[in-house]
């Protein structure tokens, strides 16, 4: 190569080479969305549904949305809040491996939240594939009510708004995913409009499933479903010691107890 135009292209590619090519959208059940390309989850092992105890309404109603989305009907942008470990995130992935099973032309996209701004790249790639997708954002949040207009825009309304086969799916433990405070109100002209323009992104979900805190007894079906599914031995008094000690019962915790009562008992969970 003795162009030296040609050897400064060269060294430049070889310095800042292009980004990887986006995986086949009908390949694979889940993927990374990072900002520019669609990355295939390595690993995708959700749970079976029925092993996700104390939230059968919200599992069913999830569960029939997602059905009607793979079969090309109508279906919700939905908003799954309430406590943490309650099992959010577990039955979106849940679910999306029980319609896959079912046959339905269904992927999870997982979107890294800092990177919301580029949503209408990912609607451009997927827009005129033959699948359904659910684009799934965890954990999210607001600092600020402005902090969500951009995506009350793709929801509902806007010039770029998601496209037909896919619908987002977010999860938070903030029921409307901006923080309300008491003086938020007393400061603004209109109390009204201040409130209003809060609740606006929580208003854009059609489908809103609200996640609580478990008793006790509940604890104790999420710990007795896992053992049984691991075929593990348990003492239900050392289970509520351990959600003691963790000053919480959850699905979470339930899963944490049987991951150390595997390991004291020599057993793998895979």
């Amino acid at each position: 190569m003795t162009d030296p135009l040609a050897r400064i292209a060269a060294a430049l590619e070889r310095l800042a080479p292009p980004p990887p090519a986006s995986a086949d959208p009908l390949a694979h059940p889940a993927y990374v969305w990072r900002g520019a390309v669609l990355e295939p989850v390595r690993d995708f092992r959700p749970l079976p549904l029925d092993r996700l105890h104390g939230i059968d309404a919200q599992r069913a109603a999830m569960h029939a949305n997602a059905r009607h989305l793979a079969d090309g009907a109508a279906a919700h942008d939905v908003l799954l809040w309430g406590a943490r470990g309650t099992g959010k995130s577990a039955l979106v992935k849940a679910m999306t491996g029980a319609v896959q099973t079912e046959g339905g032309a269904l992927a999870l996209i997982e979107v890294v939240t800092t990177q919301l701004e580029t949503l209408p790249a990912l609607f451009a790639q997927i827009a005129a594939v033959p699948r359904a997708f659910l684009l799934f954002l965890d954990d999210l949040g607001f600092d600020a009510a402005a902090d969500g207009r951009a995506l009350r825009s793709m929801l509902d309304g806007g010039a770029e708004a998601r496209p037909a086969n896919a619908r987002l799916v977010v999860t938070s433990n903030r029921r409307h995913l901006v923080p309300r405070e008491m003086i938020d109100q007393p400061t603004a002209v209109n109390p009204r409009d201040a409130a209003d323009d809060a609740l606006a992104l929580a208003d854009r979900f059609g489908l809103s499933l609200g996640f609580h805190v478990v008793d006790q007894d509940g604890y104790l079906a999420i710990v007795a479903g896992y053992a049984q599914a691991y075929d593990l031995p348990f003492d239900p008094v050392d289970a509520v010691g351990w959600a003691t000690r963790r000053g919480a019962r959850s699905g979470r915790v339930a899963w944490h107890y049987i991951v150390d009562l595997a390991g004291r008992n020599g057993r793998s969970l895979t």
